[in-house]
């Protein structure tokens, strides 16, 4: 199957993340413990869930690691804002009509916020938005040793979220995300920066902010137990190509593990398995460890009411991706690469008809 290096490093360092994980828990990499998920208490100013997040990322073909602009797929940095929102409208229109999504994860860095191609991209999020889509905005890291799970330099991150949250403030539909997969510190530093955060945007509510979970995303149980984060939405990554092999019941457990009793506060905002290889996740096939995980995780999305954000709705060359563009550049649609995988996510959703063992 096809990997860019970027992403590879990635998941196999969140495959060593997985381990640890599981073994700080009690457990093997192949069955996760036996805790289980279960809705808790209403938190302040937060609903009584997160499903109404159903969404997919957009991303850079580079996987938005960057040390430049951050371009989404089937866009320029030479697009002006016009052109920017023109060609959003198409692609946020083609993730509702062909999947039901009302929710968008888009990158950001200071590279895209603090220099000129600000403006344009400013028209992604515009045009998100005007479409009734909820946007998550999250910081990504740069590449080399910038890629170390730690915000690459303070002097250019906290003027980007002043631009970013000065902008967006008083728009109800755009959520903020203060880091993607902050693995380089522990799970106190972790928390301590989150809880920074706040503190330092204190006038944005803080039901319209996603508190990454620790590590590579992969356990929301520190900082949900964090009593300076309550009151903020959390969110957990997932994925199969974390085990060689687990049964469905064993991916179940393994999620729920990592969610704990925080299940009402959790969105899985990146989740994801192959699309182009000819996958049937519609068809129960215990021998393919991809249709056990796909099919366990959307089960359990559904079960506890989670909102979920699929990684990647759109991203070029990504075996992963579940919409590629077609037509005129100038005027993109999209068309689903596999309609099973579409049928998972509708019945993550609350739609559809299940499909088990």
């Amino acid at each position: 199957m096809r990997r860019t290096p970027t992403r590879f490093s990635r998941r196999l360092r969140a495959t060593l993340v997985a381990m640890a994980i599981a073994a700080t828990s009690g457990t093997t990499v192949a069955a996760a413990g036996p805790a289980q998920a279960v809705p808790g208490k209403d938190t302040t100013g937060l609903t009584k869930d997160t499903n109404q997040f159903k969404g997919v990322n957009w991303a850079d073909p580079r996987d938005n690691f960057a040390d430049d602009p951050i371009v989404l797929s089937g866009l320029s940095t030479t697009d002006s804002y016009a052109k920017t929102y023109a060609k959003a409208s198409r692609v946020i229109s083609g993730f509702r009509a062909n999947l039901g999504a009302n929710t968008v994860r888009l990158p950001i860095n200071p590279y895209t916020v603090n220099g000129s191609y600000w403006k344009s991209y400013r028209g992604v999020i515009d045009a998100a938005s005007d479409k009734g889509f909820k946007v998550i905005l999250s910081y990504w890291e740069g590449i080399g040793p910038r890629k170390d799970g730690f915000i690459d330099d303070t002097t250019t991150y906290w003027p980007m979220w002043n631009t970013v949250v000065k902008a967006y403030k008083n728009d109800k539909r755009v959520y903020f995300e203060p880091m993607n997969e902050p693995h380089g510190y522990t799970d106190t530093e972790w928390a301590d920066i989150a809880a920074k955060w706040l503190n330092t945007y204190r006038h944005v509510p803080r039901n319209r902010v996603f508190v990454s979970g620790a590590g590579y995303n992969d356990h929301v149980t520190s900082v949900c137990a964090d009593p300076r984060l309550k009151g903020t939405y959390l969110t957990l990554h997932h994925y199969g190509f974390w085990k060689e092999y687990a049964t469905y019941d064993q991916w179940v457990a393994d999620l729920k593990v990592r969610i704990g009793d925080c299940a009402n506060r959790t969105v899985a905002d990146e989740f994801g398995s192959p699309m182009t290889t000819g996958f049937d996740y519609n068809k129960p096939t215990p021998d393919n460890n991809f249709i056990n995980y796909l099919q366990a995780v959307t089960d359990t999305f559904r079960e506890l009411k989670m909102g979920s954000v699929y990684w990647p709705g759109l991203r070029t060359d990504d075996t992963y991706s579940l919409q590629t563009l077609v037509g005129d550049p100038a005027r993109p649609r999209l068309v689903t690469t596999n309609q099973s995988g579409a049928d998972r996510l509708a019945w993550a959703w609350g739609r559809g008809k299940p499909v088990r063992p």
